[in-house]
């Protein structure tokens, strides 16, 4: 494919966004309440949806302005000692590690399974059994959903809880009928965009009421608490989400359901495509397998492969650079390999994740891609994989 000096880069993702004009209707309603943020009309009615979707009851949910004081505000929430101990993987965002921290704990970092890439049940009773534990923190990779019911057995067997980072996972992430605590991202690149903004699900009883009363500083508002209306009932923080963010979430949730089919029929054309050339040419370019985890990928909102090796990895870098392709190393470096979190930190063996950290790039992905975004990249991976190392 031949390309000139004025060909635009193919971007590594493009936010879904509602537009203005299909924002009008909730901004007129905010506008006309003239309610605009501490848990508003549209908050409430974004709420009252996510309850139909999820079967649960309004009262076991809330909104927050974003996931990771969402995580923070559920480990506050936990009661837990000062300084615990939180297992949770090596190879994840960096905010996962800062809520711990943030919530006055203690970041133990483990391996990953080496095909779902997700810190399993069976890694963290190793972990847990060679190390003291007092909490775990799993996190939904790209948006990889985990296997609740078999949290809810770890939970049940060791009596830690658990917390699950489902940030990039709405959609795909479901409590699967079991017990249990999901924070997803509405971040504006996450599969629901609702610019900023996150969601709190749990089963535990009353975890949910703490959160919201903590994200509104930690002030009462019940009436039937032994305490007057308006009393700092608890030390929180200022993590409402506005009604702003409440419009985009319930503009794009009139979507929601059309565009993650057309996110994962594009991520498996472009697996498939990818992985072909990778198997034609004897190359082991591999994908993140949800064999493991008991539900499928639902809403992709990222395109990750894995490459042979190191010098593989940075070959097609350089051929996408050369191409005008984005690429990204996501979640890297490790964890426990950034200077400002290492001290926070204990570490455990993590071969998985490392070997990760050294092979894992990030391809463009994004609803709307055009045709020739994906010959493009398609033509960089044919080039990479002739000759390749």
């Amino acid at each position: 494919m031949s390309m000139d000096d004025s060909t635009d880069w193919v971007p590594l993702l493009v936010p879904d966004m509602p537009s203005p004009q299909t924002l009008l209707p909730w901004l007129e309603r905010m506008h006309s309440a003239r309610h605009y943020s501490n848990f508003g009309p549209l908050v409430r009615e974004l709420e009252s949806e996510f309850a139909r979707r999820f079967t649960m009851p309004v009262d076991s949910l809330t909104t927050v302005s974003n996931a990771t004081l969402g995580l923070e505000l559920v480990l506050q929430a936990l009661e837990l000692a000062p300084k615990s101990r939180v297992l949770l993987p090596a190879f994840t965002f960096v905010a996962t590690a800062t809520a711990v921290i943030r919530a006055g704990h203690v970041p133990v970092l483990a391996d990953v399974d080496p095909e779902s890439w997700l810190l399993t049940p069976d890694i963290a009773r190793a972990a847990s059994a060679d190390t003291r534990v007092d909490a775990v923190l799993p996190v939904a990779t790209f948006g990889m959903p985990h296997d609740m019911q078999a949290w809810q057995r770890f939970e049940e067997s060791t009596g830690l809880p658990v917390v699950i980072d489902a940030a990039a996972a709405y959609g795909s992430q479901w409590l699967q009928k079991a017990q249990g605590t999901l924070v997803f991202s509405l971040h504006t690149t996450k599969s629901l965009p609702a610019g900023e903004g996150g969601l709190v699900i749990s089963t535990r009883p009353g975890l949910a009421a703490r959160v919201r009363q903590m994200s509104n500083f930690g002030i009462n508002l019940d009436p039937a608490v032994d305490l007057p209306i308006g009393t700092l009932a608890s030390i929180g923080s200022n993590a409402k989400m506005s009604e702003y963010h409440a419009a985009i979430g319930l503009a794009s949730l009139q979507v929601w359901e059309a565009h993650a089919q057309q996110r994962r029929l594009l991520h498996e054309q472009l697996v498939r495509e990818v992985g072909r050339i990778g198997q034609h040419a004897g190359l082991g370019m591999t994908f993140q397998s949800s064999s493991s985890c008991g539900a499928p990928l639902i809403a992709p909102a990222l395109l990750c492969a894995r490459l042979p090796h190191e010098p593989a990895r940075m070959k097609l870098e350089r051929v996408c650079r050369d191409r005008q392709i984005t690429t990204r190393r996501w979640y890297q470096p490790l964890l426990q390999d950034m200077p400002a979190l290492r001290p926070h930190c204990e570490v455990l063996p993590t071969p998985e994740a490392e070997d990760l950290s050294h092979t894992l790039l990030g391809l463009p992905f994004f609803l709307n891609m055009t045709g020739e975004h994906r010959l493009r990249v398609l033509d960089a991976v044919a080039e990479w994989a002739k000759g390749s190392i």
